[in-house]
């Protein structure tokens, strides 16, 4: 469809939309040639096996259950990728940790989990970048909004909105008692030039701008370069106050800006408001998505997939894959 609308003249009337077509007729394109290949190696398989039983000969066995097993992992790999192929799963996300019930300990939480996904895309060799950052009072962080870039970043990291529930015994208090703690972890796609109808106009925007601030409220500088965005016709406010620069940090308020507007354009078209972000949850006891608890046992199970590991260093070390293809998968199965 999209190569016949091509040859029209009047397709490229417009040359960002059609450009914005094209893009997608290309993946459209790569995508059927995955599996084309793929019902290649099929048939050249199944030859291999015919050949095998007529000829009786066992000398060919090894290779045969070589590239059985080859073309077994490459199909699961496409299959699993399907799961990824909603209209933003490709993009760069930003994913924002927002510390809940639990005062101290939930900052400090907050701050394990920002470092998780930073060393999980570390180990995807996706690219980070903070875009905001507020220190706890004490310890830990009370918030932080990273953009993570790299291939389908969003179709892998939107498995993690939600409640994320922490049990431990407390470093935080002289008795060490057992103590539970709870972050909020929101994923938007990044929006891009490809988004039309997402603008936002110089006269909509009502900007501030204000001193960074340290742990305990202590101004960090004496130079207002924290700014914040406040879009009038919605209401939606972003501050940002991680550079020195106000003009970085205006670049970054306007990146989560984006994001946000992105965000409430597709629930207003989709009717759905859970259909993105989901359901806003209270970050605390009866609304977690996901366990980590560390004592009296170590153990991290999801509460959407049932997927637990008893290995909590390591999922909050990055290892994470394991929830997330499991949640996706649940995903397809429903």
């Amino acid at each position: 469809m999209i190569e016949k609308d091509a040859g029209e003249p009047s397709f490229w009337e417009d040359s960002k939309v059609a450009q914005i077509r094209m893009r997608k007729l290309t993946k459209l394109k790569q995508t059927v040639q995955v599996w084309k290949d793929l019902e290649k190696d099929g048939t050249g398989l199944l030859e291999l096996v015919e050949l095998v039983i007529e000829d009786q000969d066992t000398s060919l066995e090894q290779q045969l259950f070589d590239e059985a097993e080859r073309f077994l992992d490459e199909f699961q790999t496409r299959e699993f990728q399907l799961t990824l192929s909603g209209p933003y799963d490709e993009r760069a996300c930003i994913i924002s940790v927002q510390s809940g019930a639990g005062g101290v300990d939930s900052q400090d939480w907050s701050e394990m989990l920002l470092r998780m996904y930073l060393r999980w895309a570390e180990k995807k060799g996706y690219k980070s970048r903070m875009l905001d950052l507020a220190e706890g009072d004490e310890a830990g962080i009370k918030n932080a909004t990273v953009e993570v870039e790299g291939s389908t970043a969003y179709g892998y990291l939107k498995a993690e909105k939600g409640v994320h529930r922490l049990v431990r015994l407390s470093p935080f208090n002289n008795d060490h008692l057992r103590h539970t703690s709870f972050a909020h972890i929101e994923v938007l796609p990044a929006a891009d030039d490809e988004d039309v109808d997402v603008v936002i106009r110089p006269e909509e925007l009502k900007m501030d701008f204000f001193r960074s601030s340290g742990p305990g409220g202590q101004n960090v500088q004496k130079v207002a370069s924290a700014v914040r965005l406040t879009h009038i016709p919605t209401g939606i406010v972003v501050a940002c106050q991680t550079e020195r620069s106000q003009h970085q940090n205006r670049e970054y308020a306007m990146t989560i800006l984006r994001a946000r507007l992105l965000q409430r354009r597709l629930e207003e078209k989709a009717k759905e408001m859970d259909e993105m972000r989901g359901e806003r949850q209270s970050a605390e006891w009866g609304n977690q998505i996901r366990s980590y608890v560390l004592h009296p046992y170590k153990l991290v199970k999801d509460h959407r997939s049932n997927h637990q590991t008893s290995n909590a260093d390591s999922v909050l070390d990055g290892d994470i894959d394991g929830f997330l293809n499991s949640y996706l998968l649940t995903i397809v199965g429903d």
